[in-house]
């Protein structure tokens, strides 16, 4: 049995299988040909943090692969009554097949994970969102390597640099582990009091660069991206955030010193004028919605491969 807690969970080998999932799986659901092989299967759907696109993506897909989804919420079960973690994973894991959690600490899932009978996947923590991160690297796949057959160039990854610009959250610590296991660089910049930290991340200090104008960190980069200044659970900060990060909006000028076929990503939800310019999220060199689709069909193929295994 596999969790998936964190982006390091899988090897370089793992994600090319899942990638090349991926590309299946969605060409089927493009081409509306059925894909069920979790006919009778279930997962739980526990959710501490308000979700769209994290709810939206492993329901719809769990239904779309054949299978069943339990959703709950701290309001409408044990989990807010202050039952105990481990005593929760003991007795849900009894009843479904897989679970995801969308959570505050990475304590609480690991927690979870180590009394679970079951695969856990980590929808979200304050320390980590590596299903987002596995999408965005499906989507800059996609658009730069990957042939008319579907086959995807993993080497493509290796050299190339990813712009992160904005605050040194869970979506910077993943794309840190991303880039040590896969070969590629991170420009990472933010406002001070706000940086990554590499200990979190678990990585070495090698694998990114850190640059205090956000401008040098986009130059020459073959992907640039951002996330909202305040995330969830950090709202009493937001006033003080606007300022500190006035000059981290993701700018067409940050756009045109990057790489000339860079892509911009975003996952969303986007404040236009604050972290990321109204011409930037909606111009050309933007993939969010693919991004955003890519979130299902990189939950469905690690659901499957969690579940089943390799197939093929």
């Amino acid at each position: 049995m596999r969790h998936y807690l964190q982006f390091k969970d899988l090897t370089r080998d793992e994600y090319g299988y899942l990638f090349q999932r991926t590309a299946l799986i969605k060409r089927r659901f493009k081409n509306y040909e059925k894909h069920q092989p979790l006919q009778d299967r279930t997962l739980a759907m526990i959710f501490e943090k308000a979700s769209t696109r994290t709810r939206v993506s492993f329901e719809a897909g769990m239904y779309q692969m054949g299978g069943a989804v339990v959703h709950l919420t701290t309001g409408d079960s044990q989990l807010g009554r202050a039952e105990p973690i481990e005593d929760s994973a003991r007795v849900i894991s009894r009843m479904v097949d897989l679970v995801m959690i969308r959570t505050f600490e990475h304590a609480k899932i690991e927690r979870f994970a180590a009394h679970s009978r079951v695969p856990v996947i980590n929808g979200l923590t304050n320390e980590f969102h590596p299903c987002q991160i596995v999408a965005d690297l499906f989507t800059w796949l996609e658009n730069r390597a990957m042939d008319r057959h579907d086959v995807v160039d993993m080497d493509a990854l290796k050299g190339r640099v990813v712009a992160w610009v904005g605050d040194g959250n869970n979506m910077a610590n993943t794309w840190l582990q991303a880039a040590e296991l896969l070969g590629f660089t991170v420009h990472i910049s933010t406002p001070s009091g706000y940086e990554v930290d590499p200990v979190v991340a678990g990585v070495r200090r090698d694998s990114y660069k850190v640059f205090d104008d956000p401008l040098e960190a986009c130059r020459g980069a073959d992907l640039v991206t951002t996330d909202v200044w305040t995330s969830m659970g950090y709202e009493a900060e937001n006033e003080a955030r606007r300022a500190a990060f006035a000059r981290w909006c993701v700018s067409p000028a940050m756009m045109a010193v990057a790489q000339p076929d860079a892509l911009f990503m975003h996952c969303l939800p986007a404040h236009r004028g604050e972290e990321v310019a109204a011409e930037v999220i909606d111009g050309p060199q933007s993939v969010v919605w693919d991004e955003a689709e890519n979130r299902m069909h990189v939950q469905k193929a690690l659901m499957e491969w969690l579940l089943l295994g390799r197939i093929g």
